[in-house]
């Protein structure tokens, strides 16, 4: 395990709903996706955390899902939220409007925003053979 100089809080955003359909397999692999990068952010000594960790148990404690109009009510703000506790971004690709807000949101508050995972200080990404 490599260690960052200091730790920083990292939002993963990417497309999570965006070009689902909101099929429930869809969403999964997109969130399986943005889970592939916590592990080297974590191996470099950071704490990695992506909106929908925090804001599915909050929206089905409401007794609702990514289904109901309650969702826009939970899962933006939230990721708004978290922000005001992150350090810096990091912005998969693909088309997303959530992870454009979060873009903005941390440029707004002058947080740096990472589109490769390998720019994230101290993140090691082996060579693909």
């Amino acid at each position: 395990m490599t260690t960052a100089a200091r730790p920083l809080l990292v939002l993963i955003a990417g497309p999570y709903r965006s070009g689902t359909g909101d099929d429930p397999e869809l969403m999964a692999a997109n969130l399986r996706t943005l889970e592939r990068a916590a592990w080297p952010l974590f191996q470099a000594g950071h704490l990695p955390v992506i909106g929908e960790w925090v804001a599915l148990p909050v929206l089905h404690s409401a007794g609702a899902d990514v289904h109901s109009p309650l969702a826009d009510q939970v899962l933006y703000p939230t990721a708004e939220r978290l922000l005001a506790h992150c350090d810096a971004v990091l912005r998969l690709p693909g088309e997303s409007t959530g992870a454009d807000q979060d873009v903005a949101i941390a440029r707004q508050r002058g947080l740096p925003v990472y589109t490769r995972l390998e720019d994230v200080p101290g993140v090691v990404v082996p060579a693909v053979a």
